[in-house]
């Protein structure tokens, strides 16, 4: 609790009484409804729908305090009921969201997984804890992406009921830019319906580090084709292709820029994963995969974490910092050579303090909630590193929630007052456009009825079958005939079941095997709060793992179809020869995949990257350049469509 910059909240009983008090003594003229923000029985310029968003913006800042506008540039976590960390559950710890709009934080990420009515009923309460403070500034509520198959802590959410959908990289597979807006408007319905405003995404990363955990949720190598399918996510969610609408979306393209590019594909949220490794030709390809998203005005954009190394700006070195407290980075290259001018968020917790727990976690002491990414500035005390970031040009921080050490950086001097106005403008502009000072509220039972309703999944299953990539199909296999006997292997018994195979219960007795695999992968950092979660190491399958022994035994006795699940750049050089047919999957239920194999359905996907042939290419290759290993097994762009 910081009481020097707490706010009143206001009870609703009180609220009520003083509402009917005022509306008995005003003129039958001005008892048109409206929303008493600020509880003072009149309207207000910001109050007033009918005036031009700038005047309202002006009316409202006027009235603010400097800690009203310094907590405007915090983005907290709503936390869960009995949780802690990172806020997963079903309802949320209303005290404790309370506490934080007390502070005058009223940006949050959700990332509560529930069904979609109770969702929505606990968005509202927010709302309803947002509309009782000092001058009832409505909520904005984000969440990382929920409608796909990955789910790691941090990078994404459980689906809790939203439609299902093949991943970004399935959605690169197919190339559409019409089917990749139609998923944006209809998961942007159902965000809305919710009450959920803000996405932090579309990941318009390169995926040039085979290695990298957070490649799967990219569109894939080539910067034209994540140009062009960010672009169309951005105009999706924010319902137009001229920026946000009232009723969209508002997205935060992420993560500005050279994400992809770590070597060993070590990941940025992780301290030894801290740099990225570019130079100037290939640092060009990583910004060009950002235009289009920037040409659809998202209405954000995110920095990413990693110190990018190798790289100039107008002739000069990058600073040896993270993204989000790099001037040339952010000033310059994205506000002053692409125009960009909506909010920058910073990635979560990059203004915390990473302690040795947090650097070099070990089994006696793992890094648990010890979360931070501070990387390049790790020895600056923390109101420096506040005004490091906010100097750079970031409007708000996200994962924090104690405007102390943001304000003290304010009343030093460290930040002009004039950035801190410049952001709190840009934070509540969002939330003018959204319309949430007009309506912040959701109707739970419209919620119920579109969060993934049949009609959206339907679309979704439909986009799942063309998304997946057939590499392999020797002698015509698939599609099966009716009536095949079947050996399975990572593939449900009971969807085989419905797709009318017959299930037998070892190879000898099958006439095609049907064996699905994950990627590999290894956990190189077990101690570390993200290197726990995240696929890390080789992608090569290996004659010892279980999942290469499991093809091996079917394919020494029958046909085989393999399916592998490409999270990443799997190495298929050990399984190619053995699999008569052989799916490359972006997302896809099983279901999905029985009726591909059986000509239910046809994929329609192209890789969005290459796969290597070897370990050792993957090490030679560079990690900032897209499809650069040596003879690679499979190119960019093959797949086989059958007639």
């Amino acid at each position: 609790m910081v009481p020097s910059i707490r706010f009143a909240l206001r009870g609703a009983t009180l609220l009520a009484a003083v509402s009917g008090m005022v509306a008995a003594t005003m003129p039958a003229s001005a008892k048109a409804p409206f929303r008493d923000l600020n509880h003072n029985g009149k309207r207000d310029g910001y109050e007033n729908p009918d005036l031009a968003v700038d005047r309202r913006l002006d009316d409202l800042i006027r009235r603010m305090t400097l800690e009203e506008k310094v907590a405007l540039m915090l983005h907290g976590t709503l936390q869960a009921e009995g949780g802690r960390g990172i806020g997963a559950g079903k309802a949320y710890d209303k005290a404790s969201a309370q506490e934080l709009l007390s502070r005058g934080v009223n940006s949050f990420i959700t990332r509560l997984g529930p069904d979609p009515r109770t969702f929505a009923q606990e968005n509202n309460a927010i709302q309803k804890l947002a509309e009782a403070t000092r001058l009832g500034i409505p909520a904005t509520i984000s969440t990382d992406p929920r409608n796909h198959f990955a789910v790691t802590a941090g990078a994404s959410s459980e689906t809790g009921g939203f439609s299902q959908w093949p991943e970004t990289l399935g959605m690169a597979a197919i190339g559409d830019e019409a089917l990749v807006e139609r998923f944006g408007k209809l998961v942007a319905a159902e965000y809305r319906a919710v009450g959920i405003q803000m996405a932090l995404s579309p990941q318009a990363d390169l995926f040039t580090e085979p290695r990298w955990p957070r490649g799967v949720a990219t569109f894939g190598a080539d910067p034209a084709t994540v140009s062009r399918l960010a672009g169309a996510y951005v105009r999706g969610f924010q319902g137009s292709a001229d920026g946000l609408v009232k009723s969209g979306v508002a997205t935060v393209v992420k993560h500005w820029v050279g994400y992809g590019a770590e070597p060993e594909g070590f990941d940025g949220h992780n301290y030894y994963g801290r740099i990225a490794k570019l130079d100037n030709e290939s640092f060009a390809q990583h910004v060009a995969a950002f235009d289009g998203a920037l040409a659809a005005k998202s209405a954000g954009v995110m920095p990413t974490y990693v110190i990018a190394e190798g790289v100039t700006i107008d002739g000069k070195p990058v600073p040896q910092v993270g993204a989000g407290f790099s001037k040339p980075m952010i000033e310059g290259l994205l506000r002053g050579t692409k125009k960009f001018g909506g909010i920058v968020i910073s990635d979560w917790a990059i203004t915390n303090t990473c302690p040795e727990q947090c650097m070099a976690p070990t089994a006696e002491k793992p890094q648990g909630y010890a979360i931070a990414m501070p990387w390049g500035v790790e020895d600056l005390a923390e109101e420096d590193r506040y005004a490091m970031g906010a100097n750079a040009g970031i409007d708000q921080f996200g994962g924090v929630d104690n405007p102390a050490p943001l304000l003290a950086a304010v009343k030093a001097g460290k930040v002009p007052l004039a950035r801190v106005n410049e952001a709190a403008r840009r934070v509540l502009r969002l939330k003018f456009d959204l319309g949430l000072f007009d309506n912040p509220y959701v109707d739970e039972d419209e919620a119920a009825r579109v969060v993934g309703s049949a009609a959206t999944q339907a679309e979704a299953d439909t986009a799942q079958r063309a998304a997946q990539v057939l590499l392999e199909n020797k002698d015509g296999l698939v599609p099966l005939s009716a009536g095949k006997k079947v050996w399975l292997s990572g593939v449900s018994a009971d969807a085989a079941k419905a797709a009318g195979l017959i299930l037998v219960d070892s190879p000898e007795l099958a006439d095609v095997a049907i064996v699905r695999v994950a990627t590999p992968h290894e956990m190189l950092h077990p101690h570390h709060f993200f290197g726990s979660r995240q696929h890390e190491g080789r992608l090569d399958f290996r004659a010892e793992d279980e999942a290469t022994k499991a093809v091996m035994a079917a394919a020494a006795k029958v046909p085989t179809v393999v399916a592998v699940d490409l999270d990443r750049p799997a190495v298929l050089t050990l399984l190619k020869d053995k699999a008569t047919a052989l799916y490359g999957l972006f997302g896809a239920s099983d279901a999905v995949l029985l009726d591909l194999v059986t000509g239910k359905a046809k994929s329609q996907g192209k890789l969005p990257f290459e796969l290597p042939s070897s370990t050792k290419a993957v090490e030679e290759q560079h990690p900032g350049r897209p499809d650069d290993s040596a003879n690679p097994l499979y190119k960019r762009g093959d797949g086989i469509v059958l007639p």
